[in-house]
């Protein structure tokens, strides 16, 4: 059987792993992103981390011969190079992805956005196996999504098609201002429907700066907090009009949903799918609309897809 490794490329931490030509995946790992040191910095941390894992499945008779990337940034995918980044990783804009690799190990390499990654990771064997087009939607710290056809996300003529977080969403206002994005414009659906949007809410709307992230206003919410359920349901409306509206457009098989939101439970769930559901044309009415299923193994199974197919 053939065996390739997989890296999801993050702005805290990269992890990968051996993956088979069935999707299996043999041996796994992980390291901190140097996210403060540069392209090259990063490129020797992940190709030490893919040499650890090519060792470990040679001792379990597998032979690694190729190398899968899903990165944050915007991917240029056909040259295997970071376009632009969020200041996460520093330098990281510029980086030549692939030939760094193949530089540094000796093997061929494709790299994709991480997020497309992710959703190709869904569309072999997770939430979306089996369909024709399946539309991921992302939220945690930030909002982003992939559109899937036939295995092939829709990159996009600059390749920055799956930056969802970024259109306009009536609800991305205080007071009649539109909210800042991290995008640097205003009045998008990150920054009202993204994890960090539903911490910055609540402090500003009055609730206490003490809750120190998103985590501690669902708990809050949890133990009754008036304020804190408010906001959440607002982030979650916000979600599923932007799901809703794409889905109208992008008329997919199958919605999955992914990101820490999604695994927040029904506070978050429930009032996101209502707001999806509203949204909907008339045929698209009864289109599913699930969780993903593959957890953190997705973007690395998915990137280890770009070279296996």
């Amino acid at each position: 059987m053939r065996y390739v490794v997989g890296v999801d490329l993050g702005g805290t931490k990269t992890a990968a792993g051996v993956v088979a030509a069935d999707g299996s995946v043999l041996v796994q790992g992980q390291v901190a992103t140097k996210n403060r040191d540069g392209g090259a910095a990063i490129l020797d941390a992940t190709a030490e981390l893919v040499r650890s894992l090519v060792k470990d499945a040679a001792g379990a008779g597998a032979t690694v011969d190729a190398v899968g990337v899903g990165s944050a940034g915007v991917i240029d995918a056909a040259e295997g190079t970071v376009i632009s980044a969020t200041d996460a990783i520093l330098g990281w804009t510029g980086t030549h992805i692939i030939a760094g690799l193949q530089e540094r190990l000796g093997l061929p390499a494709a790299v994709i956005n991480d997020v497309h990654a992710h959703a190709l990771g869904e569309a072999w064997l997770g939430a979306a196996a089996g369909t024709s087009t399946s539309l991921m939607m992302a939220f945690g710290t930030g909002v982003g999504g992939s559109f899937v056809v036939n295995g092939r996300p829709l990159l996009g003529h600059h390749f920055v098609g799956g930056h969802v977080g970024h259109f306009a969403s009536p609800l991305a206002v205080h007071r009649g201002t539109p909210l800042p994005c991290s995008c640097g414009h205003a009045g998008h659906v990150e920054a009202v429907a993204s994890g960090p949007a539903i911490r910055a809410a609540y402090v500003r709307d009055g609730g206490s700066a003490a809750l120190e992230d998103t985590r501690a206003v669902f708990a809050a919410a949890g133990l009754g907090d008036e304020l804190a359920a408010s906001v959440i349901a607002t982030a979650a409306r916000a979600a599923g009009q932007a799901v809703g509206g794409l889905a109208n457009i992008l008329d997919p098989q199958v919605v999955v949903i992914s990101g820490g939101l999604a695994d927040a439970g029904g506070p978050w769930w429930h009032p996101m799918e209502r707001a999806l559901r509203a949204e909907l044309l008339a045929p698209l009415a009864d289109v599913p609309v699930v969780r993903a299923a593959l957890g953190n193994t997705a973007a690395v199974v998915g990137a280890a897809s770009l070279v296996l197919s």
